[in-house]
């Protein structure tokens, strides 16, 4: 995959934070070298966060968040701070920008104890190098001039060397096949499907599934069976979209093993066990119970959707209960999962692994349980078991 083609949530996630008036603007727009952010002596000119996928060197593949000022004012200014806390959730690596003859105030105090209890690593950077009396810095501390470009060159150097980097590659099904495996794919096309190209999982899914030498060949539901019968030996996985599950499961002979893409994600980001564990919650669902029912992109909702249609339909027919379903998306998650008897988020390809984890350990403090679409139906269509198959720790779990 090329850099242009790689996906924000593949990049490391680095947020420029501090009060208003310190040069954070100003200091992003000299790291990165581009007019990224507007500037201005005016106090709050950054009023929604500005974000940029690109390429930093010698760190590579990047989103880069210029965030407004943390000390913002007034009705609009508790908003734009209640989005920076959010932009918190998926920063991988944060730069406090302070001004550098200010020096630290309770408010920067205050943002590296969020850091601190995120566990992001940060560096304060000291802006207005050319102007303010010099510091002895401490370890993660720098002085820089963005209006002189002193100490910038070396900022980025000291961002990458700080940036976690995964210590070994992440798979999606990869690892567990050899070259020469044939997988079937099945993925339906319909009103909901984006025109013109396949979604991320499908394309994640195939070009690991390459990187491993291994050989796929797509199908829509409808044209499985002919497409089995022109193999000349089965399979060795039939990974499908989750909506066909029930299609596709009697399709395929119970020899074939069978997931979804939804499955693999979960196991990509991390949180497959989790979903495993959570969505036995089904089966205890009562009248009035709300189930909140969250997508990481803000596609537009159609006729059929699978999160506003689709699963609610299923989750009342297999529990025969009258529940309350609420939905979220995009980078909209709720802070207090308390009235929630169940979250059901989508595989996440759309979010980086860090807001992942924050929303899956938000549930998980809150003793809410937390599943993924994949998950959930495979369970109300009495396949689980079968869908982790390939999992056998996981699958010897399901009664």
């Amino acid at each position: 995959m090329s850099l242009n083609d790689t996906p924000s949530s593949e990049r490391i996630h680095i947020g420029f934070f501090g009060r208003r008036n310190a040069g954070k603007s100003s200091v992003v727009n000299a790291v990165t070298g581009q007019e990224l952010s507007v500037v201005s002596d005016v106090k709050g000119t950054t009023t929604d966060p500005v974000t940029k996928a690109m390429e930093l060197l010698p760190l590579g593949p990047v989103v880069i968040i210029d965030t407004p000022g943390f000390d913002d004012e007034g009705t609009l200014g508790e908003m734009r701070v209640r989005k920076t806390k959010q932009i918190l959730n998926r920063t991988d690596l944060a730069v406090l920008v302070v001004d550098g003859t200010v020096g630290l105030t309770d408010t920067e105090r205050q943002l590296t104890g969020i850091f601190k209890e995120k566990d992001i690593p940060y560096l304060i950077v000291y802006n207005k190098s050319d102007i303010a009396e010099k510091r002895v810095c401490q370890e993660n501390e720098f002085e820089v001039s963005a209006l002189t470009g002193e100490n910038i060159y070396e900022l980025k150097e000291r961002i990458a060397a700080l940036a976690k980097l995964p210590a070994e590659e992440k798979r999606i099904i990869g690892d567990m096949l050899s070259p020469g495996d044939m997988l079937v794919l099945v993925t339906p096309i319909d009103a909901a499907a984006p025109k013109g190209r396949m979604i991320l999982p499908q394309v994640q899914t195939l070009r690991d599934i390459l990187n491993a030498d291994a050989m796929a060949v797509f199908t829509k539901e409808f044209q499985l069976a002919e497409t089995l019968d022109k193999l000349s030996s089965p399979p060795k996985l039939v990974i499908t979209d989750s909506q066909a599950f029930a299609v596709v499961s009697k399709i395929v002979p119970e020899s074939v093993p069978l997931t979804s893409f939804s499955i693999l994600m979960a196991r990509y980001k991390g949180f497959l066990e989790t979903s495993v564990k959570g969505a036995s919650a089904i089966k205890t669902l009562n009248d009035g119970d709300t189930v909140l029912i969250s997508e990481g992109c803000t596609h537009h909702r159609q006729c059929g959707d699978i999160g506003s249609v689709k699963l609610p339909v299923l989750l009342k027919r297999t529990t025969g209960k009258s529940l309350n379903i609420e939905l979220s998306s995009g980078r909209e998650f709720p802070e207090d999962l308390s009235k929630y008897s169940l979250v059901i988020h989508c595989g996440g390809c759309m979010l980086n692994e860090r807001e992942m984890v924050y929303r899956r350990k938000s549930a998980e403090d809150q003793n809410v349980p937390f599943t993924n679409y994949g998950i959930a139906l495979a369970m109300m269509n009495g396949i689980l078991k079968r869908s982790l198959g390939i999992f056998p720790d996981l699958a010897g779990k399901i009664e």
